[in-house]
């Protein structure tokens, strides 16, 4: 056991202070939504004493879930290769942008789960701040479940009330455990609070046995989880659906191509000789994690989750926007159905990063900034309009994608007239359109007029000296794209300012859906795992895969075999979960991150003043660097390393 997870057991035991949380309510309407947030401080001695603060530690355990809806907080949405800084702003670069640019290391780790310090940013107070450490989160589940199930402790609640406390608590944990493993690979293994001893004995166990613990966990939670949650009040906290959602993803982790037989950790073993990683490759891993996606999605359609589309137009939005809507509104609306798991305790609040100052609105760089910029190798990755990728369309040409033209009447939807900009922005897939903001795009917005029409919607301008260009300080695009997919349509963004916020969509059913075409196809079930594909292809205003490849494809027979449907249901995933978190873990797991995330990073020539010398791609400043196979996994901090003579390395550190 490291030193660190040496002094978290410690305080547990020494410590009469535990953190409480206050449910803080956010309104729509009549509609109220749970926050967890760390408030007061009670005593251990209080803490059972009665139901009310018993539930407030157990929304302690709550606090210690990741802040995803926070850019600053969320390892998978910056540390990748979808979303990029200004690079005149170095000095503001948090400790996620700066693993995307390949600065990780093992004396000062960033981002640092282990320990619980995520090092790097600015100077001030941004330079390390420390987050709730995963272990010490785990440490709370262990004492929560110990404590209130002591005969005579909350005498208030009765016995059933107790077991789904236990059960969202062990839940918690097996989730702690399991994003620890998706970091560090093997981790220690913390069942219970261990006795504090001068010798830590505590040491990493093998993915398998971190697997099949999450997994013990959810299965010995799973009946005495609701079904759903009794009240408004209570959404985001455990239930079925979404316990079975952890474990499903566990299980296919497990069984993909980082932690199933990976011959690059052949010889990764503990000083006892213990192999850390299976040397052999199962395929009845895949298996196991077909059957755990069957039902968890079974259990969430059973409470009614489904994909999202936009209904009920009262705007009289033409069939484009409606599309756009369908699956910009899927992430960005506040509990909607999609949503299995919304974050309760982390709401987005990056909207003003990812959206410039828009044509037609009075609002400005000072408010909106429009940081968050997109690599054109992104914009490259979604299909055409006839759901095929851009080099394999037969009918359609990108060959020349920097050809500058000008929107027709029927694109004006998509694109305004007004602006000349690059083929590649042409013809572009639903979802292309609701992802990204460029130079001559439209960005709608209900407050952009009064009927909220799409007509003479916002748009963009993003040359040099234009409203959403280069040009003011440090809010700028360093590529000449915009995340347009994380802005809610309601948000009020001309005159007064007003973000409407949502909680962060942690799992959504397509999620689900494309993770088990994946499973399926592994097991050889491709006929299953395209009806799944093409149900969340068909939310996005395309037609099937089978369809699609066959009539506009240079590559007609690809779905017809498992190595070629694979590779389309990798990019299915990269383009329907873009910007939300996923690709940077599904490239790992994938183990396609030393192909993906070594490659030049592109963009406009945001300096250019005129169409034909903006329309240029040419490479950014930044430089990533990918080192395999050693950033597959987080370092240990080498402090925690020698503190803790039981404690190996990952690889390459």
């Amino acid at each position: 056991m490291s030193n660190q997870i040496y002094k978290i057991l410690k305080r547990a035991f020494n410590s009469l202070t535990i953190k409480a949380v206050v449910i803080i309510t956010v309104f729509t309407g009549c509609e109220k939504y749970l926050d967890v947030v760390p408030d007061n401080v009670a005593t251990i001695d209080n803490a059972f004493t009665l139901r009310n603060e018993a539930e407030k530690y157990l929304f302690t355990l709550y606090s210690y879930l990741p802040k995803n809806g926070d850019g600053w907080y969320n390892a998978g949405l910056m540390s990748g290769d979808e979303i990029f800084l200004p690079y005149a702003i170095p000095n503001s670069w948090h400790a996620a942008f700066q693993i995307a640019l390949g600065q990780q290391n093992a004396n000062n780790p960033l981002f640092d789960e282990w320990s619980g310090t995520r090092k790097g940013g600015n100077s001030g107070a941004n330079n390390a701040w420390n987050h709730q450490e995963m272990f010490d989160g785990i440490n709370h589940c262990n004492r929560f479940i110990e404590n209130i199930r002591i005969p005579g402790n909350v005498a208030d609640m009765d016995s059933l009330e107790i077991e789904q406390w236990v059960a969202e608590a062990n839940v918690l944990k097996a989730y702690f455990h399991f994003h620890l493993f998706k970091m560090y690979g093997p981790v220690p293994v913390l069942r219970e609070n261990y006795p504090v001893t001068p010798d830590p004995v505590i040491k990493r166990q093998p993915v398998d046995s971190v697997v099949n613990y999450v997994v013990e966990l959810i299965d010995e939670a799973m009946p005495n989880l609701p079904r759903v949650q009794a009240s408004q009040t209570r959404l985001g906290r455990m239930n079925k659906a979404i316990a079975y959602a952890i474990k499903a993803k566990t299980l296919l982790y497990a069984a993909s191509p980082l932690f199933n037989g990976n011959e690059d950790y052949a010889d990764f073993v503990d000083h006892d000789g213990v192999h850390l990683f299976p040397t052999e490759y199962d395929q009845t891993k895949w298996e196991k994690a077909r059957d755990a996606l069957a039902v968890a999605i079974e259990a969430a359609e059973s409470i009614d989750h489904y994909l999202y589309k936009y209904q009920n137009d009262t705007r009289d939005l033409s069939e484009e926007t409606i599309k756009e809507l369908s699956f910009r509104n899927a992430i960005t609306g506040r509990w909607n159905p999609e949503h299995v798991w919304g974050l309760a305790n982390s709401y987005f609040n990056n909207q003003f990063l990812c959206m410039p100052p828009p044509e037609n609105s009075s609002a400005d760089r000072f408010n909106l900034w429009g940081q968050w910029c997109v690599p054109l190798k992104i914009v490259k990755q979604f299909y055409t309009k006839n759901g095929v990728p851009i080099d394999e369309d037969n009918t359609l040409d990108f060959n020349n994608y920097m050809e500058v033209r000008r929107a027709t009447l029927d694109e004006r939807y998509h694109i305004v007239s007004s602006v000349p900009t690059a083929r590649i922005n042409f013809d572009r897939e639903p979802r292309f359109y609701a992802s990204v903001g460029f130079d001559g795009g439209v960005w709608y917005m209900v407050d952009a007029n009064e009927d909220a029409a799409d007509e003479g919607n916002y748009y963009l301008k993003c040359k040099n000296g234009d409203r959403a260009g280069f040009g003011f300080y440090n809010a700028y695009s360093e590529t000449g794209y915009y995340v347009k997919k994380l802005v809610n349509e309601n948000s009020s963004t001309n005159e007064n300012i007003a973000w409407r916020e949502y909680p962060w969509p942690e799992v959504r059913l397509a999620d689900l859906y494309l993770m088990y075409a994946e499973t399926l196809n592994e097991t050889d079930d491709s006929e299953l795992a395209m009806y799944y594909v093409d149900t969340v292809r068909s939310r996005a205003g395309l037609d099937g895969v089978a369809f699609s490849w066959t009539k506009y494809s240079t590559n007609p027979f690809k779905w017809n075999n498992k190595s070629g449907l694979r590779e389309i249901i990798h990019q299915e995933r990269l383009i329907e979960l873009a910007f939300e978190g996923h690709r940077f873990w599904d490239l790992r797991r994938w183990k396609k991150a030393a192909e993906y995330l070594n490659q030049p990073i592109t963009g406009m020539n945001i300096r250019a003043e005129t169409a034909e010398e903006y329309n240029i791609e040419i490479k950014t400043p930044y430089d990533q660097r990918f080192v395999a196979p050693r950033d597959y996994l987080w370092p240990i901090a080498v402090n925690e390393i020698r503190k803790n003579p039981n404690l190996v390395q990952n690889p390459g550190w």
